[in-house]
């Protein structure tokens, strides 16, 4: 006859062995949050950089070229000024040599026809161009492809938005100032460069402005 010996189970032993996987699982996943999470944070520090940068460069070549373009519309505008019913330029040499060295960038040669009574008729050829501003948008573009900026909270996020925004306006009123230029249309070049310039002035202000709060965004 055989016998069979009663087993007792360690109760306290499971649930100390269970207990221990569980606080393992838990650790485990809390690392991985906290790993991931610290990954994120480094890498949304290093998009705001590149954002800063990017803004930065975009600020210094707008101020350079809108030195430059801004003198477009004036000049033609100071042109007008001086032209008489028949578009002809018939003034005094202090007036014609006031406005050539105002806008000396613009004049290749004048020549000149003495008419009497200390007036001349002037001649000359003219070469205009417009800066193209070379705006950038890659480091705000990798940004969105990788999904970092969702990390940059919503007001960052929405000033961010508005000033690339009001950049890509920026150029558009640029391409359409380089066609008129190229067509001569200059009542369309002045109307466009006028608009154009009262964006550039909106958009440096909201450069400046993104520059000193962009770190808050951290």
């Amino acid at each position: 006859m055989r016998f069979f010996k009663n087993r007792t189970v360690n109760w306290k032993y499971i649930f100390g062995e269970v207990f221990l996987i569980f606080i393992g699982i838990n650790l485990a996943i809390w690392f991985n949050d906290w790993n991931t999470s610290k990954t994120v944070q480094k890498d949304k520090e290093i998009a705001l950089v590149k954002i800063k940068e990017e803004i930065n460069n975009n600020l210094q070549e707008l101020e350079r070229t809108r030195a430059h373009n801004q003198k477009v519309p004036l000049f033609y505008k100071g042109l007008e000024g001086i032209k008489n019913q028949n578009e002809e330029v018939r003034v005094s040499p202090e007036k014609m040599r006031a406005f050539v060295t105002e806008y000396s960038e613009f004049f290749i040669n004048v020549d000149s026809i003495p008419l009497g009574n200390g007036l001349y008729e002037y001649e000359g050829d003219t070469f205009v161009n417009i800066e193209i501003t070379d705006l950038s948008s890659i480091a705000w573009e990798i940004s969105k492809s990788t999904g970092i900026f969702h990390e940059f909270g919503y007001d960052c996020l929405y000033d961010l938005q508005g000033l690339y925004n009001l950049q890509d306006l920026v150029k558009n009123e640029l391409t359409k100032a380089t066609e008129a230029l190229r067509d001569n249309s200059i009542e369309d070049l002045v109307r466009v460069m006028g608009f154009m310039d009262q964006l550039e002035e909106q958009l440096i202000a909201q450069y400046t402005r993104m520059i000193d709060n962009i770190d808050n965004c951290k």
